[in-house]
């Protein structure tokens, strides 16, 4: 009897445990670190320039204006309607086929407009076939 109990006390036992511990201490540092660094990083802010006055102004234009609720304004020699932007492309189209060959689109928008929805006015203008297309911006003097 006495090898019989010898015998069963020297197999080694399967660990069937994971040791947790040093996981959970690093992920607790890495949390630390991101917590501390977080605060210090600056948002990525594009800064848009300034322009001088230019050159020479277009004596007519068409004017897209998006306004900060995301309505867009087609306003075309005098007159100004409210327009899609599905439908923006080819309202300007029209009115710019009975202009002078040169005659530019402009859009302007507020400060606060979100940048996509001028690039989605620009996208729809090009896909319609405008041939220029500018931005308003305010002027620094000079």
């Amino acid at each position: 009897m006495p090898a019989m109990a010898s015998r069963s006390g020297s197999r080694r036992r399967s660990m069937n445990e994971i040791n947790m511990v040093p996981f959970i201490d690093v992920m607790l540092v890495l949390l630390i670190i991101f917590m501390v660094t977080a605060p210090m990083m600056t948002p990525s802010a594009v800064n848009v320039p300034s322009v001088g006055k230019g050159d020479k102004t277009p004596k007519t234009f068409g004017q897209v204006i998006i306004e900060k609720d995301g309505s867009i304004q087609l306003k075309t020699d005098g007159n100004e309607r409210t327009v899609s932007l599905q439908t923006l492309g080819t309202a300007a189209r029209n009115w710019q086929k009975d202009q002078p060959e040169d005659t530019p689109v402009m859009i302007a928008a507020d400060k606060t407009v979100p940048y996509e929805s001028v690039v989605k006015a620009m996208d729809a203008l090009n896909r319609a076939g405008v041939q220029r297309v500018g931005l308003i911006v305010k002027s620094t003097g000079g």
